[in-house]
């Protein structure tokens, strides 16, 4: 009998919930996507230090010797980005997710010039933009900044996404990607209602991307939901059938070494409409959102957290340089 993560391969996307180059070796899925907190846990394998420095030597010589320390940092958390984002995409055959600073998600026109130079930077190397997806946040600012480029051709996942208010949104944007993030929404209920577990089928997360999966296939939206952030198995057994779902190795590794029947769950051709169709305009988005407890307190908190790992990553990136530049004496770009 073929494992759960064979079988689930042959009617769900696979995609790689990690910055981790050897766990995407290992299991071979055709996109991954990483965040600010994946690609900190990455940056502190030795295996991966030259990396680091790769992207430090990069950003100095952009904005040359004389730039302080805090400048090359800055200019260098896009190219770590973007060099790790590399490496993957020599790994797997699809795309790679990277996110725009989660300190900008309110900020519409600077999320539209760092996504633009995040693929600029990708050009450089040589990778087309039809291989990246760039992450934002779904806020109301980020949704609209996500509308602008997909009409560019830089096409978007749009992450930190809880209620029905930012799908609905997100798929009028007509952006190519959503991140439902099924384990956070279980957790926020876990902690309101004290409950310690939920069987499979009743899980608020998996219920949740059910329905967001439904109203978009009974309303022909192209745009792909891809269920994220889990925190056991029967949450991905249960949105079998969905369009993508991004899996961290640890359940990677479980689904692997686990052989039973896997049955579909979602099919797009047996959708059935749960919600009449919605238009959003600002107003009503917000209003939504509010309304929606869960959804708004987990969209600010998301910001939050990525935004100290972004400033984890600067301090340790900040260190790095500090310790090249002292040993050699001169500035990487010398």
């Amino acid at each position: 009998m073929m494992s759960l993560l064979e079988q689930l391969s042959k009617i769900t996307v696979v995609v790689a919930d990690t910055g981790d180059l050897e766990a995407i070796r290992t299991f071979k899925p055709r996109d991954a996507t990483t965040n600010p907190s994946l690609i900190l846990a990455a940056a502190q394998i030795p295996a991966y230090q030259n990396l680091i420095d790769q992207s430090l030597h990069s950003a100095r010589q952009r904005v040359g010797s004389f730039a302080s320390i805090n400048e090359v940092v800055g200019e260098a958390l896009d190219d770590v980005c973007v060099i790790f984002g590399k490496e993957i995409l020599k790994i797997i055959s699809g795309r790679v997710s990277t996110e725009v600073d989660a300190r900008l998600s309110f900020d519409k026109s600077a999320t539209i010039n760092k996504a633009r130079k995040i693929i600029n930077l990708y050009n450089q190397l040589g990778i087309k933009k039809d291989r990246i997806l760039i992450k934002i946040a779904s806020t109301w600012e980020g949704i609209k900044a996500a509308e602008v480029l997909e009409k560019e051709g830089i096409h978007c996942n749009l992450t930190l996404l809880f209620g029905f208010s930012q799908a609905i949104a997100c798929a009028e944007a007509g952006v190519t990607l959503i991140s439902p993030f099924v384990g956070r929404i279980l957790d926020w209920h876990k902690a309101k209602t004290g409950k310690e577990s939920y069987p499979g089928a009743e899980d608020p997360g998996v219920i949740s991307v059910t329905k967001i999966f439904n109203y978009y296939k009974s309303h022909n939206y192209q745009t792909e939901v891809m269920g994220a952030s889990f925190r056991n198995i029967d949450e991905i057994i249960e949105l079998a059938g969905c369009d993508l779902l991004t899996i961290s190795p640890k359940f990677l590794e479980q689904l692997d070494n686990t052989n039973e029947v896997l049955k579909r769950k979602l099919d797009s051709k047996q959708s059935n409409i749960t919600e009449e169709k919605i238009h959003l305009d600002e107003v009503t988005f917000n209003k939504m959102l509010k309304d929606d407890l869960m959804a708004d307190e987990k969209l600010k908190e998301g910001i939050v957290n990525f935004s100290k790992a972004i400033e984890k990553l600067e301090e340790q990136l900040k260190e790095r340089l500090c310790k090249i530049e002292s040993e050699s004496s001169v500035p990487l770009s010398a």
